[in-house]
């Protein structure tokens, strides 16, 4: 469905994204996250077209956007941070607009903006001014001039930042529904967003992918490393003597718990499930085991390894770098509107 390859975007001497190649199949929801500034808004306006790449290639159902942007264009729906709408139009007007600019014919435009209406659930207010509504209305609204034309990719950027709890709820309920008929990117950088809605996860860092796959696997690939906490009634060394034996353990922590007499013991093992061994062995040595419970690595564990310290770059050179991209793409979608609406 969409091939990226080597795609390099500098600002001088500043790569906001750097030899950045991935594949996206067809019929999924792809989660493209990443720090702000790490160059995921650079590469969205770059597949969609509205900014053109220092090197590489983007492919889109076998189309290159670069040797024919049109044609290319027709295969994506796009929906920016701040999505597209005109305040002073109503739902109707705005959409027969967007539809028009995707040269569907008259009788065409009529069905297809009552299709998208209602796979948005905005036919209610499809007479209100875009101005009167809701943020949460107006990305549904956003939403649905991405969806004019059914195109086979569906590339969604911060589709739910400013929105409240059930706005955003409500907007990714949408959201999986779209890959019964597209494919789906989705570009976030929080980490809830995307583990909710996503069948496989992309992280960028500093303009470059560390990682893609699923988020079973991620976890997997990353480290196997399991925790097991322990609540203990008794001394460190004798601890320590009495778990010397059991297999997998690869360190031991005892730190003293606000309880007198307890100590909290972390327990770290490469494989495998080791409470019973680990029970057996303490109730052995007399030791009472108060609480037992283990933990293993989540996808914010997995993203902070992956990104390091990256987590607020947007003062950065490759921040602004991202911003002016973003910039760059909003001035250029405003002015290919104004030209059509002219």
């Amino acid at each position: 469905m969409l091939e990226v390859q080597n795609l390099t975007k500098k600002y001088g001497d500043v790569a906001a994204i750097d030899k950045l190649t991935f594949n996206i199949e067809a019929g999924r929801i792809y989660g493209f996250l990443g720090p702000n500034g790490a160059g995921k808004s650079t590469t969205m306006n770059i597949i969609t077209g509205y900014l053109a790449p220092t090197d590489g290639s983007v492919r889109i159902d076998g189309v290159d956007i670069l040797k024919e942007p049109v044609k290319a264009k027709t295969k994506i729906g796009y929906l920016p941070e701040i999505p597209p709408v005109y305040p002073d139009m109503t739902v109707s007007e705005y959409l027969d607009f967007a539809a028009e600019l995707k040269k569907l014919h008259k009788p065409q435009r009529l069905t297809e903006t009552e299709r998208v209406m209602e796979q948005t659930h905005i036919g209610d207010v499809r007479n209100r001014l875009i101005k009167n509504l809701s943020k949460g209305y107006k990305q549904r609204v956003g939403l649905a001039q991405a969806l004019i034309g059914e195109p086979p990719l569906i590339i969604l950027d911060e589709p739910t930042v400013g929105l409240d709890p059930l706005q955003i709820i409500e907007i990714r309920q949408l959201i999986s529904e779209l890959k019964e008929k597209h494919t789906v990117i989705l570009s976030s950088h929080i980490l809830q967003e995307i583990s909710a809605v996503c069948d496989h996860i992309m992280i960028i860092s500093k303009g470059r992918l560390v990682a893609s796959d699923t988020p079973e696997n991620l976890a997997r690939s990353v480290s196997t490393e399991v925790s097991t906490n322990l609540q203990l009634r008794g001394g460190e060394q004798e601890i320590r003597e009495s778990l010397k034996d059991v297999g997998g353990i690869s360190s031991i922590e005892v730190t003293a718990s606000d309880e007198e007499g307890i100590l909290s013991v972390e327990l770290k093992a490469k494989e495998g499930d080791i409470r019973e061994e680990v029970f057996k062995a303490l109730t052995a040595s007399g030791i009472p085991v108060l609480e037992m419970h283990t933990t293993r690595q989540t996808l914010e564990d997995i993203y902070l390894r992956l990104t390091g310290d990256n987590t607020d770059i947007t003062d950065t050179d490759t921040g602004k770098a991202d911003e002016t991209a973003a910039g760059e793409a909003d001035d250029a979608n405003t002015d290919i509107s104004e030209e059509v609406k002219e």
